[in-house]
């Protein structure tokens, strides 16, 4: 029977699951909403259905729309990927009820594995080490500070309901705990309309290890090795790896065996993955949730193991057992993923929203995957998840891997939004991810190695002043026939005195450009040669250098390093515009909850001359 697969998801992992229906023979049918209506995954699906306006509450979170788009373009299957609605028990359920197969885990396995504290205990009960702490149903302030003291600080107050690193804190000393009770659970209220919490013992130096499993409708339950997922920032991951480096082979055994106890547990079916907080120091490991659905971070499994993930999800869908039994799994060689944000790490992560002026993702004659969801000249907008891309490098061993993931870093250029690409590369040319010193906390213990270089050296500072000039359409010379005439020249040099600020220092410079065979330069008595082999790259007496230009900021890019300078002088327009015309303006997207009109004639009981 022809099977036709509605993903009820966006961006890239939309076009990574259409990739492999098609593949297979299956018709494919994207969803969209407003702000989506040009995306990938609508271009390259066979049929697409519009759901609704931008917000994702308005389109891709609601049910019934998800449902008549599939019944209209009589879809068999859905497949809703990862985040939205992947672990929702009423769409499994409404799938069941319609007719349609649900790409998923069966609702009760979803439903078990939801609540933290009920999956704590169905998992302690199966054999399963679990962190110790509170996961009672009372809730009282009272009983929750009492737990928190036995069992002993530093503590996690988790919502029950939580996801994506929101409702949790790390409670130090028992004078915090109240206060950050309050605000964990206001936060999980508001998020996820339950504030119940549990206690746990925080782990001082904890590594986030998980395990893939995958299980069919026939009862095989199998493992797919580990990842480590560790380096995160907001309790959200951005660099995940495969294997799990460092860790003894009897704890990797015991480790699986844990993982596929807690599938049975369930009765599980599909693609699932069980989270373990470890003890980077003793290796202890105590399972942490079940995420009952494919993860972001698939493809460093399927690097290491040549195994296609969503065709396993389609095929047990369909009934069929598993592919392979567990002898016949293998993994060879090493992967790692790096996701690529619009946001500015340096700016406490926040997102960048806006055009997408330039992308290109270097991965020629590199081991390297890209996963992606967005294209040149589109929007990226406050909606969603600002991921522009999905790095992913495989090859050998763990060394080789770090290094064809920072060339393809170093090469990747992009345009009109602010990226995480440097920041991602500082922290795996860190010594310390190359010593595989990895915990939750890395980017708080190595924050001095990893922030972007407090100076730029003198060499780098002039090749942006040279930069400046010579990538300037409004003072870029092209050539003429008059430039091969030798070194006579009835006029002189050209000179522009160029402002460049790094990291708060300002510096002012005299250029003078004169061009024979390439572009001679004379900075405050220091001379170069210059020359462009490509729009985006500079070669000064020797030297190359990675650039970018924009209207304010250039961005230089050498030996691993981004150092990025303002144009005063660029920005003045702008800024003076705005300055005004009364505009506010907030450093990331979001909603005016109130507002307040002041009186200005409330405050003046007498007003002058009256």
């Amino acid at each position: 029977m022809s099977q036709t697969v509605l993903i009820a998801n966006r961006g890239e992992i939309a076009c990574r699951i259409i990739r492999t229906a098609q593949r297979m023979g299956f018709q494919t049918v994207a969803v969209y909403s407003d702000a989506d209506r040009t995306m990938p995954h609508v271009k390259q699906s066979d049929r697409a259905v519009h759901i609704g306006p931008s917000p994702a509450a308005e389109s891709y979170l609601v049910i019934d729309k998800i449902i008549q788009a599939a019944q209209q373009t009589g879809a068999t299957m859905i497949h809703p990927g990862y985040g939205f609605l992947s672990e929702n028990t009423d769409f499994a359920q409404a799938c069941a009820d319609a007719g349609i197969l649900f790409v998923g885990a069966p609702a009760n396995a979803i439903k078990a594995m939801g609540l933290k504290d009920a999956a704590k205990d169905l998992m302690a009960k199966a054999g399963v080490p679990v962190v110790p702490g509170y996961n009672g149903e009372d809730q009282d302030p009272a009983r929750l500070h009492a737990a928190a003291n036995e069992i002993g600080y530093p503590v996690m107050i988790k919502a029950v309901a939580g996801g994506g690193g929101k409702g949790m804190r790390i409670v130090e000393a028992e004078d915090t705990f109240l206060s950050q009770l309050e605000a964990c659970k206001g936060e999980a209220l508001r998020a996820f309309g339950n504030d119940h919490v549990l206690i746990e013992k925080f782990i001082n130096a904890p590594r986030h290890v998980e395990v893939q499993v995958f299980s069919d409708t026939l009862g095989n339950h199998v493992h797919l090795f580990d990842r480590d997922c560790s380096i995160q920032r907001r309790h959200q991951k951005i660099i995940e790896e495969a294997p799990a480096p460092g860790i003894p082979d009897n704890v990797r055994t015991r480790m699986y065996e844990a993982a596929v106890q807690a599938a049975k547990a369930v009765d599980y079916v599909g693609a699932g993955t069980i989270e373990f907080i470890m003890d980077a120091e003793s290796f202890d490991f105590y399972f942490m949730e079940m995420n009952t659905r494919l993860q972001v971070e698939h493809p460093v499994t399927e690097e290491i193991t040549g195994i296609d993930l969503v065709e396993w999800q389609l095929r047990v869908t369909l009934g069929e057992p598993l592919p392979l039994q567990q002898q016949e799994i293998t993994q060879s060689g090493h992967a790692i993923e790096v996701r690529l944000y619009a946001e500015d790490a340096e700016a406490g992560f926040l997102p960048s929203t806006g055009r997408l002026e330039r992308l290109w993702l270097h991965s020629h004659e590199l081991q390297i995957r890209l996963e992606s969801g967005v294209e040149e000249n589109q929007l990226v907008t406050p909606f969603y998840d600002p991921m522009i891309a999905k790095i992913i490098a495989s090859e050998r061993h763990r060394g080789l891997a770090i290094d064809t993931i920072l060339q393809s870093l170093d090469g990747t250029l992009i345009e009109g939004l602010k990226t995480n690409r440097a920041f991602l590369g500082r922290v795996l040319r860190s010594d310390a991810f190359h010593q595989a010193d990895l915990t939750t906390a890395f980017l708080t213990n190595h924050s001095e190695t990893i922030t972007p270089p407090s100076e730029a050296p003198e060499a780098v500072v002039d090749a942006a002043a040279i930069a400046a000039c010579v990538f300037d359409p409004n003072w870029f010379r092209l050539w003429t026939p008059w430039d091969d005439i030798g070194p006579v020249r009835l006029n002189g040099p050209l000179t522009r005195t160029v402002t460049l600020q790094f990291q708060g220092a300002s510096s002012t410079m005299s250029v003078s450009t004169s061009r024979l065979d390439r572009e001679h330069c004379a900075i405050e008595g220091r001379h170069y040669s210059a020359f462009w082999p490509g729009s985006h790259w500079l070669d000064v007496n020797g030297v190359r250098y990675g650039c970018m230009v924009r209207n304010d900021h250039i961005e230089i890019r050498q030996d691993g390093q981004t150092y990025v300078f303002t144009r005063p002088e660029a920005r003045h327009g702008k800024d003076a515009a705005g300055a005004h015309s009364g505009a506010i303006t907030a450093p990331m997207p979001g909603n005016i909850l109130s507002r307040k009109a002041h009186n200005r004639t409330a405050e003046v009981s007498n007003p002058p001359g009256e």
